[in-house]
């Protein structure tokens, strides 16, 4: 018998450390290998994290609630395996932990902050009894902020926790005070206080934090403009009544409008890749790959984006099956980390909850981000060789949200009217 550690592993390119939400296991319980131990939350994703040994869970390092750093030992597992199997875990094991320790901010910054006593996570005074990771505590170290003033920023993860999105968020704030000279108070009423008989208080859950956060970040970072096109897309809709049921039978699951929309999108982005940008400073970033996030919407009603990674590669077939099982898995919480980040650009269907059109905000560090809506039939004035007719077409509204900063009216206005030709050039003779 032997005990080897478990670490917390890489769930993410950009993600150097995790929440503990639940042990699903306890000590002294028998464990599978790839059997799931227990959940992490991250800036991006709740996920399980399954044993890459089989035995018994010895030891419980990481409480729930705390904050450990990728490659950090969270548990201890004893093993019934011989000696050259564990060496060569173990030297993958410190071969992971040497990798990440380079991207986890130094220890030493928790001395900022005061301990509680407990040990094990840096954490506030006493009147501030938060845990504090140590990317945070290296910002408010970089940034002069003492322990008084961090107790104050106020926290959209786990239990109150504040996150690097919410310390760059009081940044902004604070530095628009010291410019202005003036003090913006980081709440400015309290909900109690409208209070009527039979009103109830929900609180946010911590996906629901997390997004009004970065809807506000977004919205304070980048000038959102909106521009409108309607398309006609009469030949795709009598296309897809025609053969959706030959390719329901045929592949054992739905075609809806979303891959021809994601497939659309990812033409004309070629034709204008300066819609595919993000900024950094003053500096613009023209991205090579073609990532389209789709939002999905979860049962508790909370929004999460799965990305198509190297969108304009695949054919429409590829694309169906891609969405489908992306959104699918979205829905239980299956999707990995890696599968919700490097997104380029993103779609977001509004229609499939009866809306004409939306202005959806920018997904950052993203520039633009499309809104389709409800394909509806109306009358509509065709041009023939014989003369004007009004006919029935089936329209839908495109919403094209985009950061006036880096891209004009005319250059997002052009974006949203090429995906719109590919739409209504859609030809009716596809094969799929």
């Amino acid at each position: 018998m032997a005990e080897v550690e478990m670490i917390m592993p890489k769930m993410g390119e950009s993600i150097i450390e995790g929440t503990i939400l639940t042990w699903l296991k306890q000590e002294g319980d028998q464990i599978e290998q790839d059997e799931s131990v227990l959940e992490v939350a991250t800036d991006k994703v709740d996920t399980e994290v399954p044993a890459i040994n089989a035995g018994i869970l010895k030891k419980i390092l990481v409480k729930e609630g705390e904050v450990v750093g990728v490659g950090k030992p969270i548990a201890l597992i004893e093993v019934n395996d011989d000696q050259e199997k564990i060496d060569q875990r173990l030297e993958l094991h410190q071969s992971t932990r040497d990798e990440s320790i380079l991207a986890i901010a130094p220890a030493n910054t928790a001395a900022l902050i005061m301990p509680t006593g407990n040990g094990n996570s840096p954490s506030g005074t006493a009147g501030d009894p938060r845990f504090y990771s140590p990317l945070v505590l290296s910002i408010a170290k970089k940034e002069h902020i003492q322990s008084e003033e961090l107790a104050q920023i106020p926290g959209t993860g786990k239990d109150g926790r504040v996150t690097k999105e919410d310390m760059f968020a009081y940044l902004k704030v604070r530095g628009d005070s010291q410019k202005t000279g003036t003090t913006k108070p980081l709440v400015t009423s309290k909900a109690e206080d409208t209070l009527a008989g039979g009103d109830e208080i929900i609180t946010m859950d911590r996906m629901r934090r997390m997004i009004a956060q970065r809807m506000i970040d977004s919205k304070n970072i980048s000038a959102h403009v909106t521009s409108f096109v309607e398309a006609d897309l009469t030949n795709l809709v009598l296309w897809r009544n025609k053969i959706k049921e030959i390719y329901k039978k045929r592949e054992g699951e739905n075609i809806t409008y979303t891959p021809f929309f994601v497939h659309a999108i990812a033409r004309a982005l070629k034709d204008y890749p300066m819609i595919n940008i993000s900024v950094d400073g003053d500096q613009i970033i023209k991205r090579r790959d073609i990532n389209i996030g789709i939002a999905v919407a979860l049962p508790n009603g909370n929004l999460i984006v799965p990305v198509i990674k190297n969108a304009d590669t695949y054919s429409l077939n590829n694309l169906s099956k891609k969405i489908n099982d992306m959104a699918l898995r979205a829905r239980d919480n299956r999707l990995s980390p890696d599968e919700l980040s490097g997104g380029t650009y993103t779609l977001s269907n509004v229609g499939s909850f009866g809306n004409i059109m939306g202005t959806p905000i920018i997904v950052q560090p993203q520039v633009a981000i499309m809104a389709v809506g409800t394909i509806v039939k109306k009358p509509a004035v065709l041009e023939t060789p014989s003369g004007d007719v009004i006919a029935i077409r089936h329209k839908m509204f495109l919403s094209h949200s985009y950061d006036h900063r880096v891209i004009d009216g005319a250059l997002g206005g052009m974006f949203v009217k090429q995906v719109a030709n590919y739409l209504e050039d859609f030809d009716p003779n596809t094969v799929i």
